[in-house]
């Protein structure tokens, strides 16, 4: 029999409305629709930060450095390359009144800005704005109950407010702030006095190169010729790192949610496929009798089953674009994403790949086993069930399988985790089979209850063409995901609400003048009578070098960083400190004694040091206002990084950088019953360089932004319960299937109703038992990995929350068996006889 013939055959047997078909219909859809929605918004979001990069940084390169200006020299090279824009950022506090608000203070020139422009609430499109005036965001406005023609006090500075900012074409270069923006002239800063020696500021150069000029030859030739300056440099191509790292790794978690909903309706492609062969046994053995060989029945049924996977997974792709304008509406305030429909031919392709792939390895097996049987053991099949050989499908199955894995790795910045998933689902469904397989062997050896439903409900379990095995793995899958849904929600609510508040102090401080640290303690105690006050030095730099002594490695000459060495990128904060800071352990080496006075010395964080293999002993170049300043490394540390506090990758001896300018941060405690109004008034009248920094706000900021991240994996996971729903419901039709006959047979005996359908809810109320412990497992213990492995939260779950979900996951499988026990109830026992 040729394809056309074969195909011939399928289309007249194959229902328009996939009667039979309809598991797998569902499956590939919800499978298929998530990957390809979470494929087309990440791809979305890299083709948008990909073509506005130019907008987004605000140039084609950008320098930045702490504390600091650009020299003649730094300055005069940047000018040769090509346009220059020079401005200033820092946190500051902006005045009205009464009221104080910290804003982000953005500093730019006449030549600002280079790419785009700035659109004020009042539609006019500006750039810098002139001397004495601002413009201000709307966060600041509404913070500080002011408008235009408002005025507005920072540091020693009156300024006028010139308008509200509606859109800032380098906002989400700029990163996270801890307060609105405030855009000022050049020359800001320094009349206001917050550009002192050892102020806390960033100095940012943009540079707009000719057309024929390559960002990265450019940024290599400025590395090469100030190795020793501190920069950061970015280009047009990496704008917005921050961003693209977190849609990248934010994408190949969602890829990972989305894939397991496809492996899970994969169990359903399986069951759906093998309930659709055994309805179609008499047409298999038919056609048999007729002459079609092995062969032609494969052609046959597989046309069929795959006429189904591509209109489930073609609707699939369709849904998934369909709903991929409402993510962007959701996520545009976080990330850049073009609203309306759009169309990312590789994630659309990459989805259905997968889709059509899950459906080859699951549909395989049963596929092939219904083509190798003879005609008259198909017609016994209902009394004499048919077995299977795994040897028939293990060359179909393995492409499959080769296929998936590969498709995951292609792309991912993760292939590990990938790996690790894959390996994991691989066990997980080879766990929940021997689970299968182990419950009916039990329920063979059993001795039989005295109860006659209990016996038979029993025997149900290991009978001949029982369909333990495709329930345990339903149910295990369905009840382990709504344990895992709940585990890990009430973790991270519990991380975010509970613990981060009760361990945040009350106000970081920025930029506390050293010589008036006692006066600054004393309004603070002043204003809040038994108030903690924490003050440490504050500087910037940069890792310019390590290792040992003879052979140092330059941060400059790496053609990567490794992802664990984030302190490698840019400058981070710097300290020093006589003592070994409060929640810090010395896990190597020793602490420098007091009044040490001899070689420089530094204490590094334990994961910088293993993620770069540093040994004690080693050496650490850095740059500090670009001068190069070397230590030996003297200890490690482990840092307690929940505790919100003052946590420096790099602590210092006094006597390796006490001699550079800087000042002091300090971190403020407040009695349970202080007022909090008079203590900001009173810090922003007395120290107006200062920065007060309300840490309540950057907490609503952190718990609105993981909020936000929560509901989108919550969406994604969701998809994974609806595809388990739909593979439990499945495996109950499928099982509903086989027990007409069962069922006849005992209402001819003389069954009542009652009877049978106590009989049903004893059978699936015994697997829910052995099952629920085996859930609990399984979803706590994946739970646990994804909140303390990959999150890298404490484990907090809310037990009751967890059990109680279980319970609910239980009494559905109880519902669910009882709507499908329903027409067998109404089934008539003449008309059942005459189809078997």
């Amino acid at each position: 029999m040729n394809w056309r013939t074969a195909w011939t055959i399928a289309r007249r047997d194959l229902s328009a409305r996939f009667r039979g078909l309809r598991l797998l219909l569902v499956c590939l859809f919800l499978g298929v629709g998530a990957l390809a929605a979470i494929g087309t918004l990440t791809g979305a979001i890299g083709k948008e930060l990909s073509s506005r990069g130019r907008t987004i940084l605000g140039g084609d390169v950008e320098v930045s450095v702490w504390q600091r200006g650009a020299t003649a020299a730094e300055l005069a090279a940047f000018q040769r390359l090509g346009k220059v824009s020079t401005g200033t950022r820092m946190q500051a506090m902006a005045r009205a009144g009464d009221l104080a608000a910290p804003v982000e203070l953005k500093a730019v020139d006449g030549a600002w800005p280079l790419v785009g422009q700035l659109t004020l609430k009042d539609g006019r499109r500006v750039g810098a704005p002139p001397p004495g005036e601002v413009w201000i965001g709307q966060g600041a406005a509404d913070r500080l109950g002011i408008g235009p023609g408002s005025a507005i006090f920072i540091g020693s500075l009156t300024l006028k407010v010139g308008g509200i900012i509606a859109d800032e074409p380098d906002r989400l270069g700029e990163g996270f702030t801890l307060g609105p923006v405030v855009l000022a002239h050049a020359e800001v800063p320094a009349k206001a006095g917050l550009t002192a020696p050892g102020a806390m500021y960033r100095t940012k150069v943009r540079i707009a190169l000719p057309a024929a000029q390559n960002p990265e030859l450019v940024v290599d030739r400025l590395k090469q010729q100030f190795p020793s300056s501190g920069f950061e440099l970015r280009t047009r191509d990496r704008a917005a790192p921050g961003a693209e790292r977190f849609v990248a790794r934010m994408g190949d978690f969602l890829i990972l949610v989305g894939l397991a909903a496809l492996v899970i309706a994969g169990i359903g492609i399986g069951g759906g496929v093998s309930s659709y062969l055994e309805a179609r046994r008499g047409s298999v053995a038919t056609l048999k009798v007729l002459g079609a060989t092995s062969g032609d029945i494969a052609r046959i049924y597989l046309l069929q089953i795959a006429a189904a996977a591509v209109v489930g997974s073609m609707a699939g792709l369709a849904a998934g674009v369909l709903v991929t304008p409402l993510l962007a509406k959701a996520l545009g305030e976080l990330l850049p994403v073009a609203t309306g429909f759009t169309f990312d031919p590789w994630a659309l392709v990459r989805a259905a790949a997968f889709g059509l792939l899950v459906a080859l390895v699951f549909a395989a097996p049963p596929l092939l086993a219904a083509r190798r049987f003879p005609a008259m053991a198909l017609f016994r099949a209902r009394v004499a069930p048919l077995s299977s050989r795994w040897r028939d499908a293990a060359l179909p199955v393995a492409l499959g399988v080769a296929g998936i894995v590969g498709l995951s790795l292609i792309g991912s910045r993760q292939p590990q985790m990938v790996l690790g998933f894959l390996a994991g689902a691989a066990g997980l469904l080879l766990l929940l089979g021997a689970l299968g397989w182990g419950i009916r062997t039990l329920a063979a050896r059993l001795p039989r209850p005295a109860k006659p439903l209990l016996r038979i409900a029993l025997s149900n379990l290991h009978r001949p063409g029982a369909q333990t095995g495709a329930l345990v793995t339903a149910l295990g899958f369905g009840l382990a995901a709504f344990v895992l849904l709940a585990a890990i929600q009430t973790s991270l609510d519990a991380n975010i609400q509970a613990r981060v508040p009760q361990r945040a102090p009350d106000y970081f401080v920025l930029d506390v003048p050293r010589d008036r640290a006692p006066e600054f303690a004393a309004t603070v105690q002043r204003e809040a009578p038994g108030a903690k006050v924490r003050t440490v030095p504050a500087l910037r730099g940069s890792i310019l070098a390590y290792g040992p002594a003879d052979r140092m490695i330059r941060v400059s000459s790496l053609k990567e960083i490794p992802e664990d060495a984030w302190p490698l990128r840019g400058e981070r904060g710097l300290t020093y400190s006589v003592d070994v800071p409060e929640g810090n352990v010395i896990t190597a080496g020793e602490w420098w004694p007091q009044n040490y006075a001899g070689e420089p010395l530094v204490s590094i964080d334990e994961r910088l040091a293993e993620a770069l293999d540093l040994k004690i002993g080693d050496q650490l170049t850095i740059g500090l206002l670009g001068v190069e300043r070397t230590a030996k490394i003297s200890s490690f540390r482990r840092i307690d990084w929940d505790s919100l506090g003052f946590n420096y990758v790099l602590v210092f001896s006094p006597n390796a950088i006490a001699d550079a300018p800087h000042n002091l941060a300090a971190m403020i405690d407040l009695p349970k019953d202080a007022q909090r109004g008079g203590m900001l008034r009173a810090l922003v009248k007395g120290f107006p360089s200062s920065s007060v920094i309300e840490v309540g706000g950057v907490l609503t900021q952190a718990r609105d932004l993981l909020r936000q991240v929560s509901l989108a994996v919550l969406a994604a996971a969701s998809v994974a319960v609806l595809a388990g729903i739909a593979v439990l419901l499945g495996a109950i039709a499928a099982a509903r299937a086989a027990r007409i006959y069962d069922n006849v047979i005992l209402r001819v005996l003389g069954a009542s109703r009652g009877q049978l359908l106590g009989l049903q809810l004893a059978e699936y109320a015994l697997l829910a038992a052995v099952l629920a412990g085996v859930a609990l497992a399984l979803g706590t213990g994946t739970a646990w990995l994804v909140v303390v492995k990959l999150f890298e939260f404490d484990w907090l779950p809310n037990w009751p929350v967890v059990f109680g979900t279980l319970g609910l996951g239980l009494a559905l499988v109880i519902l669910f068996a009882l709507a499908a026990s329903l027409p067998l109830l109404r089934a008539k026992p003449a008309q059942a006889l005459r189809e078997l």
